[in-house]
């Protein structure tokens, strides 16, 4: 298969062989006629001026020694032949040497005499009735126009009027021979340069179908497209890399969360069925088994929900406009028996227009969970979780804080990743499975929202953001505040208002703007 490195040459030669052909063939016909007739200008040109010399001369001295010294001069600079005739066409003297021409005495063909006669001049191509023995380009004219002396006549052979010509041919074709190859060997440097980004890819490519994705592409400095795709190439191939680590880093942590409970569960199975454990203690192990079995199926069922959020989670079609204060406050409601059972105080910060936003309200709601759910394990007893809520450029902001052992600088940037768990919550969340942050990073991120968290001095607050949707008619505001008011009725119990608080303005993994007031 032929290679683009190849191609690309084996086009760019036949450019450059189109080029000259096409240049090489127009010179060759516009330069011929060119030549001619620029040797016929110079033929008048030199009968002009032998004519001049001879003007003066009678026909009785046409024959002497000095016409002929001006004949032989004319043709020695001009590289014509020369002969001179009276008026009858009889030749009387040449350009040639006296012993050796056979024109002297010779009569020209009475039918170009009578032409030269009727126009006053001669240019034809012929052996003037075989005068010459090839044909020749021939220019006559009299040599004076007061009284008729005589004629000259001027003659030149094809070849050489196409000698000159064909020395500059050849000169052009060893020039165009220099350029041609200097053409050729800078295309074939510049399409090896150019080859070698693609070959690299090539090669990097078919080593990331082998496994191995540390492999990168030499980046030229530069702008040009080039450039852009061997750094676009790289920076797949850091994603590529990236992307093979967390599928590892999954696959060992989901081996290490099935083999902690699959080992309790086949140990005390056994230690069950052998009579390691003693009959009275079964009901206590038993129910470690069936614990950690329930750990093994929320496990399973969180990363299913990882596998529907990665398929459905750019679904447009299930976003819709709906009540945010309403959702927060039906949210809450789930948690108060927790909330009372670890003797929290609720802080609920709504303000008292509701908001709207548009966004998948399941997945919103599992967000909200998640959250408070991680708010009310790692708060500590008798403390405050808070919930706040408020709207600034165009989004709507849901604070979740609590109050409790505070996560680690280190910990924050790896917080939403998967079965990411911090050392404090290792010893106390048993119940875990890491996934719960990481779902929602995955929904908000499917939404194009943010979200960000901080922790610092035992205090721990989560922030995210929705896009609030365009204002309702009053009618239809009036009518969602009075179904959010007596929802609000129902949470009175585990929730009470107090006065806002300024959030954290920065935290690790985002930033968080300050609460408008």
């Amino acid at each position: 298969m032929k290679s683009i490195y190849f191609r690309n040459f084996l086009s760019t030669a036949m450019m450059v062989l189109l080029s000259f052909l096409i240049v090489g063939l127009a010179l060759f016909f516009l330069g011929q006629n060119f030549i001619i007739d620029s040797h016929r200008s110079d033929m008048k040109e030199n009968a002009d001026t032998v004519t001049r010399i001879l003007g003066t001369a009678s026909t009785g001295e046409l024959p002497s020694w000095s016409t002929r010294i001006t004949l032989s001069g004319a043709a020695l600079m001009s590289h014509n032949d020369f002969f001179v005739t009276n008026p009858d066409g009889v030749i009387l003297s040449c350009s040639d040497d006296p012993g050796a021409c056979p024109h002297v005495w010779k009569q020209v063909d009475g039918a170009y005499m009578q032409q030269l006669r009727a126009a006053g001049e001669l240019e034809t191509v012929s052996d003037l009735g075989g005068l010459f023995p090839t044909q020749r380009y021939v220019y006559a004219i009299p040599i004076s126009e007061s009284s008729e002396v005589g004629y000259i006549f001027v003659s030149s052979t094809r070849s050489t009027i196409i000698g000159a010509w064909e020395a500059f041919l050849w000169v052009f074709l060893a020039v165009a021979l220099a350029v041609l190859s200097l053409a050729l060997v800078m295309s074939l440097v510049i399409s090896k340069k150019l080859s070698e980004p693609l070959d690299e890819m090539t090669a990097a490519a078919r080593k990331f179908a082998h496994g191995d994705f540390s492999v990168r592409v030499r980046e030229d400095k530069g702008t040009d497209e080039l450039a852009a795709l061997t750094s676009s190439f790289n920076a797949m191939a850091d994603s590529l890399e990236r992307s093979e680590e967390l599928r590892n880093e999954f696959i060992a942590n989901v081996s290490h969360e099935l083999k902690t409970p699959m080992t309790t569960i086949a140990g005390f199975a056994d230690g069950i069925l052998d009579g390691t454990i003693p009959k009275e203690e079964e009901d206590k192990y038993l129910a470690t088994i069936a614990d950690e079995t329930r750990r093994l199926s929320r496990l399973v069922r969180h990363m299913l929900s990882m596998s529907r959020l990665r398929s459905e989670g750019n679904d447009l079609t299930k976003r819709r406009e709906f009540d945010l204060n309403e959702l927060i406050i039906r949210t809450l409601l789930s948690f108060e028996t927790r909330a009372e059972d670890k003797r929290l105080d609720v802080d609920l910060q709504l303000p008292e227009d509701h908001m709207s936003v548009v966004a998948d309200p399941d997945s919103i709601t599992q967000v909200l969970y998640n959250l408070l759910d991680n708010a009310m394990k790692f708060a500590e007893p008798g403390s405050k979780v808070t919930v706040s809520l408020w709207k600034q450029g165009g989004k709507a902001y849901v604070s979740v804080k609590n109050r409790g052992e505070t996560i680690p600088p280190d910990d924050l940037p790896l917080i939403f990743d998967r079965f990411h768990k911090s050392d404090r919550s290792r010893s106390r969340d048993r119940d875990g499975v890491g996934l719960g942050l990481y779902l929602v990073k995955s929904i908000l991120d499917a939404h194009n929202e943010d979200i960000a968290v901080t922790s610092s001095e035992g205090l721990t607050e989560f922030v995210f953001t929705l896009t609030l949707s365009r204002e309702k008619p009053k009618s239809e505001k009036a009518k969602a505040e009075k179904a959010a008011a007596k929802a609000g009725k129902s949470a009175a119990k585990g929730a009470r208002r107090r006065g806002s608080e300024q959030p954290a303005e920065k935290a690790d993994g985002g930033e968080i703007p300050p609460r408008a007031q």
